[in-house]
């Protein structure tokens, strides 16, 4: 762009870049590229800044479009870049600054133009730009070099063997975000790609023996999280005053240069610059995301996720068998802590979750840690603040809660860990908690915002898989966690009593019904008064009665109205009738989890039980209910046990004293009255073609937070703008 550019604006008419899209050949020898390549402007600090850029870009791309085929000037620049990179590991060590500030700049210009052409054009013609050289119009030589193919290794070399210092950071990020650009095709088609161009190079031919070196530099950048030299640094030495023009330049640009990496997120969704502290390990981030996504090739599997898959811990000595490719040892130590640290982000989640997924390596060192509430609690606060989370985040937060609950060990240790003081955790002060008891009060909030906001039932259906796999690790539950799961099983148990009654007495006007109902508080507290109780009672038995021969006919017509195939002659059941399905699967599920925890570890709960005690009334009235009926055998029973030992000790009792009473009648009650039931087990698995999923969120990862590129949103096909 040369040393006469100063401001974006002025780059549609820079004589340089003129130059380089007009007709005139340049070959790859001439003294234009130092010229061209000795440019400096004020690096873009913002979405608008961004865009000005990118519109300046396709004016110079468009009139490049035309004229390369007959100049080939797009292939002569990307050999000056290829020959300056076989001298950048030389000029690193010594420290020729003015070598690597020309040879950024040089794939700066290709990653600008490559995010145009990518857009503006199929593969196949992309590929041709490629090929074409000085040479007749619209010719081109089908023996020449891969251009394409040999840019692509020789980012992947780039990123992988040039060492890190202030005066490489730049071009290091540069790399990377330049490969994050090569697979952007995928941003411009709604469908997921199953093969392209950039999908065979990096699957096959020179670019796969990289692979392993490639992940394993790109997770130890996220682990570092090494920051950009700061503003102001003297990253080129001041010289004397004979030291040129051209260094003068340089010396004068500097601090602008690296501005660059103090700029938010792109998108709809723009980050602070305290968010990305790290350039270099949010791109590296999002480049193995978008790599480990790849769809597998026709005759082979995705390399880049072999590689995830199967790398093993620095201190395992074990050899890898040799059905094993791409593998290779990274320190699993740090990459915790890095995991750990690192939550707040989309992207770090959705890292956390491919390794606990996938990686039976690095699933059994986490689970094996005696730290774990440092990775658990980040995880928890994601679930807690779920109204300010985008739902993929949560979705993926709750998974990684699924994932480590599928393990006994450690639903057994989360009750060992003891917290003090969880100062994000609103609802109730917290002065000492057990971390699996925090556990509980949080996943049973996030059900609560989801069956009341989003109603998603995915979200609902893993939350209480998560609170199943631990309930008969439940171990000295707080008293407020031991409230919740009973309260919040009442919650839908009267709930569920009051859609029936709106469906079988639909002219009945029971306003103190309805009444009690609207005023449950959104952090489902019950505020119900006795005079609700008296009524549900009343209503209980001819309501279940009416059940035995009417409830699988509503269910019927509950799910023939939510798939719209009630017939002509149906009447459309109301809104409040089509939850009735959802309600009761909820009420199954919580029942279950109390009776796993009263047959496998009642005697670790006494307040559990002092909750349930609490709330007989309520439990009582479903104990003939024919969807309940088998599952509140056990609850019963410990109601009526513990009620009996209540009634002896007399009346006016103080909560120590029932405690007391519960905790000298669980060593009297025979275990073998309590019926057995299959113990509660969920495993996550992916639903068939996952790619259809995690594509689009991790593509939308890129938009919103890859640093320093832009996309017009209108291009965009793979997702909505509105969307996670």
């Amino acid at each position: 762009m040369g040393s006469n550019s100063s401001r974006i604006g002025d780059l549609p008419k820079n004589e340089y870049l003129k130059k380089l899209s007009g007709t005139e050949s340049v070959s790859e020898n001439d003294p234009f590229w130092n010229q061209l390549l000795s440019f400096s402007f004020p690096a873009p600090t913002s979405s608008t800044e961004l865009k000005l850029l990118e519109e300046a870009t396709i004016s110079v791309c468009r009139s490049l479009v035309e004229n390369n085929p007959r100049t080939g000037n797009l292939g002569a620049l990307i050999k000056v870049f290829l020959s300056r990179t076989k001298e950048l590991k030389l000029s690193a060590e010594c420290q020729n600054h003015i070598f690597i500030w020309q040879t950024h700049n040089a794939l700066f210009i290709i990653c600008c133009l490559l995010k145009v052409f990518i857009c503006e054009m199929p593969e196949e013609e992309l590929q041709l730009h490629f090929t074409y050289e000085e040479k007749s119009p619209g010719s081109y030589s089908s023996d020449s070099e891969d251009l394409l193919e040999e840019l692509l290794c020789c980012l992947m070399q780039l990123i992988t063997d040039i060492p890190l210092l202030d005066i490489t950071y730049e071009i290091s990020v540069e790399a990377v975000s330049t490969m994050v650009v090569f697979l952007s095709c995928q941003l411009f088609h709604k469908e997921v790609l199953r093969q392209s161009i950039s999908h065979k190079y990096l699957m096959q031919g020179r670019c796969l023996p990289y692979t392993s070196k490639l992940v394993k530099t790109l997770l130890y950048n996220f682990i570092r999280q090494e920051k950009p030299p700061p503003p102001g640094a003297h990253v080129f030495p001041q010289q004397s005053d004979g030291a040129g023009l051209l260094y003068g330049l340089a010396s004068g640009v500097a601090t602008g240069l690296w501005t660059v990496f103090t700029l938010g997120g792109v998108g709809s969704k723009a980050a602070t610059a305290a968010e990305v502290s790290s350039p270099l390990a949010n791109q590296s981030l999002l480049l193995l995301l978008v790599l480990a996504n790849l769809t597998d090739a026709a005759d082979a599997p995705n390399p880049y996720r072999q590689a995830i898959v199967s790398f093993k811990n620095t201190q395992d000595s074990s050899p890898f068998p040799s059905s094993i490719p791409h593998a290779f040892q990274i320190n699993f130590n740090s990459l915790y802590m890095a995991l750990c640290e690192q939550q707040t982000s989309d992207q770090a989640t959705l890292l956390l979750y491919t390794l606990l997924h996938q990686n039976s390596n690095i699933r059994t060192y986490m689970l094996a840690r005696t730290d774990m509430e440092n990775l658990v609690l980040p995880i928890l606060e994601i679930l807690y603040h779920v109204e300010e989370r985008n739902s993929h985040h949560v979705y993926m937060a709750l998974i990684v809660l699924l994932i480590l609950t599928e393990d006994d060990g450690f639903n057994r240790s989360i009750h060992e860990v003891m917290l003090k003081n969880i100062t994000w955790y609103s609802e109730r002060v917290l002065t000492e908690i057990s971390l699996g008891s925090l556990l509980i009060l949080v996943v049973i909030r996030t059900i609560q915002y989801n069956m009341t906001r989003t109603r998603d039932k995915y979200l609902h259906t893993n939350c209480l898989a998560a609170l199943a796999n631990m309930s008969a690790q439940f171990r000295s539950l707080h008293q407020y966690a031991a409230q919740r799961i009973i309260s919040y099983t009442c919650r839908h148990l009267r709930r569920y009593v009051y859609v029936l009654d709106k469906l079988y007495f639909p002219h009945s006007h029971c306003s103190t019904l309805q009444h009690c109902f609207s005023t449950l508080s959104d952090n489902g507290e019950e505020l119900l008064s006795l005079t609700c109780s008296h009524i549900l009672r009343s209503y209980a038995s001819s309501l279940f009665s009416l059940l035995s021969k009417k409830h699988n006919k509503v269910l019927e017509q509950a799910t023939q109205s939510l798939r719209g195939s009630l017939s002509s002659n149906d009447v459309p059941l109301p809104d409040y009738a089509q939850d009735l399905n959802v309600i009761e699967e909820v009420i199954r599920m919580m029942l279950e989890i109390i009776n796993s925890c009263l047959t496998n570890s009642l005697h670790h709960n006494p307040n559990l039980v002092y909750a349930l005690l609490y709330k007989r009334d309520l439990f009582e009235q479903f104990r003939t209910h024919p969807s309940f009926q088998d599952i509140m055998q056990n609850i019963d029973l410990v109601i009526t046990f513990f009620s009996s030992r209540l009634l002896q000790a007399g009346a006016e009792l103080s909560v120590e004293r029932v405690l007391e009473i519960i905790k000298q009648g669980v060593v009297a009650l025979p275990k073998d009255r309590l019926k057995k039931f299959p113990e509660l087990k969920f495993k996550y698995v992916e639903e068939e073609q996952p790619e259809e999923f995690f594509i689009p969120y991790v593509w939308s990862l890129v938009y919103n937070s890859a640093v320093g590129l832009y996309w017009n949103p209108q291009d965009i096909q793979l997702f909505t703008m509105d969307s996670d």
